[in-house]
């Protein structure tokens, strides 16, 4: 049946919540933008008058299907170029959803969806849907096929094992605007010691990419592993600026609602590196430099911009 325009408007109007989740459940831009695009093509197949919740049939639909991505990713990146990390998402993305409460903020993190990719895809699904988009038991269990005892169980079970793998800690947005300062000017010392002081004893760094650009795929592990790695990256050099097609400038930034620094060449964005905050120190940073998952990044930095002058040029 051909929907009518209020049935459109009514698919628009989920649009961006429907956006929010499959990104948080698939940890990609593009691949979240093609669950939605299914969803509709399946909303335009259906008989849409006997429909009794549009919300609850779009938010079924569209959790099945990144279920099923998520099955078959599995396998994908059982033969991935290096290290996957998820596409992080700039400050103010529409796709990032709701940051009403910490829970929302949290689920959208960096760190925690890196830890996502820990959970088996059901696990991922209840704990998205509960903790970001606040739905009960009793509607997850609709979702997802299962009884209302079993969604408690399933969520208490990844609740756990995303609390085990991280020290939450909450920073605002100038907050996390000092942290990545700090960083940057350890970062630019030449020293390695202002920078394993700024880092817990047992840091990572780690990057993402894709087979297409360099990125150590094992992580450098240890404050002092780590500093030295950070110490050469930020050193200056013709051979980086051959790498990313000119010279790189930095900006301090915040990406998933975390501390974050850019890397923009020619208006490109050519690297995002996050950094995990802990009450001891930064624990990790985390680059993605995969271009294939800058793409959204970019079309963001155009549209918004820097507004200032970068941290430094490499």
């Amino acid at each position: 049946m051909a929907l009518t325009e209020r049935d459109v408007d009514r698919f628009e109007a989920a649009r961006p919540r429907l956006a929010a989740i499959a990104y948080r459940l698939l940890g990609a831009s593009g691949d979240a933008e093609d669950a939605v695009q299914e969803t509709y093509l399946r909303w335009q197949a259906a008989d849409v008058g006997r429909i009794e919740s549009p919300e609850a049939w779009l938010t079924k639909v569209l959790t099945n299907w990144c279920l099923n991505v998520l099955t078959s990713a599995r396998v994908r990146r059982e033969t991935y170029a290096g290290q996957w990390l998820p596409e992080p998402l700039l400050a103010g993305d529409p796709m990032l959803g709701p940051a009403d409460t910490a829970e929302q903020r949290d689920s959208v993190s960096y760190a925690v969806l890196v830890l996502l990719e820990r959970l088996s895809p059901k696990e991922r699904a209840v704990y998205v849907l509960r903790e970001a988009f606040g739905h009960a038991h009793r509607e997850i269990a609709g979702i997802l096929d299962v009884s209302e005892a079993a969604s408690q169980q399933i969520h208490h079970r990844a609740r756990k094992r995303i609390a085990e793998g991280r020290a939450r800690m909450e920073v605002d947005r100038a907050a996390a605007r000092r942290i990545v300062e700090e960083f940057l000017a350890a970062a630019t010392t030449g020293r390695t010691e202002p920078l394993v002081a700024l880092l817990t004893e047992d840091a990572v760094a780690i990057g993402d990419g894709g087979g297409k650009v360099p990125a150590r795929a094992k992580a450098f592990e240890g404050a002092r592993a780590v500093a030295t790695f950070l110490r050469g990256l930020f050193r200056p050099g013709q051979a980086k600026r051959a790498i990313v097609g000119g010279v790189p400038e930095v900006y301090a930034a915040t990406a998933n609602g975390g501390p974050a620094f850019v890397v923009v060449v020619d208006g490109r964005v050519v690297g995002i590196a996050c950094l995990e905050v802990t009450p001891e120190g930064i624990a990790a940073v985390r680059s993605q430099v995969n271009p294939d998952k800058l793409v959204r990044a970019t079309e963001r930095w155009a549209a918004v911009g820097a507004g200032e002058a970068p941290f430094v040029r490499l």
